[in-house]
């Protein structure tokens, strides 16, 4: 499973380890060791961790037995601001969303919350209720995707834009077995306000300057094309976004905790595990509007996310 093992920061004088980190793949993923999450973390785990992700994508971190949901907070606020759980989903409270699957099943590849302005940096998720099998997440690079286009490609993404909203119909196709018993009513939820917004489909990444693929399944349709051909376009980009080379899927364990950056990533929360629940709790934090290699701001059409998430500006990392 793993290739080498890294030393990302000194050792940690609070719990008297290295933290180190495990690479699952060339292009994303890896798991991190050494390091006991909470808000008590020093500015230099901190630091590591946030530099981890910055490179891997996602991490993962086993043996977190001790977190529930008010230290899950305490930690995620030393990597940013959180948001409020969810732009239109609000019944489940301010801060946590539950990922549940009586509400439905997210086996859709998709980047979160991309129909606002203002899409999310980085989400934490951690397991509250496992299938006895089955149920892993998988993930992929979509700045993976992005280098690795044909130039005639990577020519056309760099100047498309599409809209995303809310009011996707992902949903409408799937069978019976991936709803849940409150999915009508989360559905409902879920689209109480509508929400569109064009963002480029090549975003620059604000902190790494890395290109990404900015796609998933709130895509409604490509500026300037018609129905028919932004389904062919999506399809053939998504493809290039869902390679396995550039994915990287984990199998929940109790204790776990995975956090991704929702910039440079989509992910995918796999159907497998038969009528048995799956709950795990998200925690979000705040991104930037997407800037294009052009430089132009992503332009909202429809909704307000201002009561959902302030504004980021992204932490310069220490030396």
């Amino acid at each position: 499973m793993t290739t080498d093992t890294v030393h990302l920061s000194h050792s940690a004088p609070d719990h008297g380890q290295a933290l180190t980190v495990q690479r699952l793949g060339e292009h994303i993923g890896a798991v991190i060791h050494g390091v006991r999450l909470g808000g008590d973390l020093s500015p230099d785990q901190a630091d590591a961790i946030r530099r981890a992700l910055l490179a891997h994508k996602v991490i993962f971190f086993r043996g977190q037995h001790h977190l529930d949901e008010s230290g899950q907070y305490d930690f995620a606020q030393l990597l940013g601001t959180p948001t409020t759980a969810h732009p239109t989903v609000t019944s489940f409270g301010e801060r946590v969303l539950p990922i549940d699957s009586e509400n439905g099943r997210a086996n859709s590849w998709h980047t979160d919350v991309t129909f606002v302005d203002r899409i999310p940096k980085a989400s934490i998720l951690r397991p509250e209720v496992l299938p006895s099998y089955g149920g892993s997440t998988t993930w992929a690079s979509t700045v993976a995707a992005y280098e690795g286009l044909p130039a005639p490609l990577r020519a056309l993404v760099d100047t498309l834009w599409a809209r995303h909203t809310n009011l996707y119909d992902y949903a409408a196709t799937k069978t019976d077995d991936a709803a849940g018993p409150n999915s009508a009513e989360y559905r409902k939820e879920f689209q109480s306000t509508s929400y569109e917004t064009e963002h480029p489909v090549v975003r620059v990444h604000p902190e790494t300057g890395e290109r990404a693929l900015l796609l998933g399944h709130f895509v409604r349709e490509f500026v300037g094309f018609g129905s028919t051909e932004s389904h062919t376009l999506f399809q053939l980009l998504q493809a290039r976004v869902t390679k396995l080379e550039y994915t990287a899927r984990w199998n929940w364990q109790p204790g776990d905790v995975a956090i991704w950056d929702n910039r440079a990533t989509q992910h995918y929360a796999v159907a497998d595990y038969g009528n048995q629940r799956r709950r795990l709790t998200r925690i979000t934090l705040a991104g930037d509007v997407p800037v294009s290699v052009n430089g132009e701001r992503s332009r909202l059409i429809a909704g307000d996310a201002s009561h959902f998430s302030d504004l980021d500006q992204p932490q310069p990392l220490a030396s």
